[in-house]
């Protein structure tokens, strides 16, 4: 290899690349322009060739000394600044993009809901109309518990705070999961999974209200439900869009529609495994105590709820504006 050509010929892309890096340490990775970071990533790519062959070749430790340099600086700002911008994406994602998701796609959640609720109402008057139906709904330990020896289940969890968290989560999550993916039933899975868990929150709620052991039953379940039925009607809501681009892709071909809807569920459930965790520490650590009063627990779940809601009416204002 006749070194001089060489390097005359590859001098020009490592003056660019020094001219880029220079750019980016004095402005951020931002300054550039799309192109100009395709650019900057293609340079480095070619002078870590230009590297390797130098040493091959030894073409000099003045030249390699300044391409082992030059090398070292772009990885920096290229995989840094790389990392540096997806967690960025990341935290603008936490702060707008999930607000405006769940207010764009806000009609599936309602109508997940719904499905919630309609199951909730049915089980509550069949409930107080029908002692057999408890029977066939809730565990009989759990109305024995509840209606024989005056007592909540919850108390168990105490002294297992850790076990019982993860434990909790576990099966949240899982309900969770189950309702997205039963969007590719139709939403007939999905329908079944809010329906059904409606129907048992009915049932219990009617149990121990029959027994005189709702307020100490409701100041267990709102500080950690203020999050978790959110959490699984926004899981409702995921499965209902796979169902809405499987059964009426309207404008798009049926495999758009699925990207297009599946991508909206995906994002609802980075946001649904967040509140899913956060209210499985409190439901594992804070609902069950006793040493937290019961009107405390209401104030915290309220709280909760009311903080949650103007986190996801974020730039709501701002759009109708729009």
């Amino acid at each position: 290899m006749n070194i001089k050509r060489w390097i005359a010929r590859r001098e020009p892309n490592w003056e660019r690349l020094d001219g880029l890096l220079q750019q980016v340490e004095r402005r951020g990775l931002r300054s550039l322009g799309a192109k100009q970071i395709r650019e900057l990533a293609s340079l480095y790519r070619s002078v870590s060739a230009d590297l390797a062959r130098a040493r091959t070749n030894r073409v000099g430790k003045t030249i390699e000394g300044d391409l082992q340099r030059l090398t070292s600086r772009s990885y920096n700002q290229v995989y840094q600044g790389f990392r540096r911008q997806e967690w960025q994406a990341v935290r603008e994602f936490v702060a707008w993009g999930f607000p405006a998701l769940v207010q764009r796609t806000w009609g599936y959640i309602a109508i997940a809901a719904g499905l919630f609720l309609a199951g909730t109402l049915i089980a509550w008057w069949y409930a107080w109309q029908d002692p057999v139906f408890m029977s066939l709904v809730v565990p009989e330990e759990l109305i024995v518990k509840v209606r024989d020896r005056g007592e909540l289940w919850m108390g168990s969890i105490v002294g297992m705070e850790p076990l019982a968290s993860s434990s909790i989560m576990t099966n949240n999550l899982r309900v969770s999961f189950g309702a997205v993916a039963g969007g590719i039933t139709g939403g007939i899975y999905t329908t079944y999974i809010l329906f059904y868990n409606g129907v048992l929150i009915g049932a219990i709620a009617t149990l121990v209200g029959q027994n005189g052991l709702a307020y100490p039953f409701w100041a267990f379940v709102l500080p950690h439900g203020s999050l978790e039925l959110p959490a699984i009607f926004f899981a409702g809501g995921g499965g209902l869009l796979i169902a809405r681009a499987i059964l009426i892709p309207g404008q798009y071909r049926r495999k758009d529609a699925l990207k297009f809807y599946g991508s909206q569920a995906a994002q609802l459930m980075f946001g649904v495994v967040v509140m899913l965790i956060i209210a499985g520490i409190i439901e594992g650590f804070f609902s069950p105590s006793p040493l937290v009063p019961d009107v405390f627990k209401y104030l915290v779940g309220a709280g909760i709820f009311s903080v949650f809601v103007l986190y996801c009416s974020r730039g709501f204002n701002d759009a109708e504006r729009g």
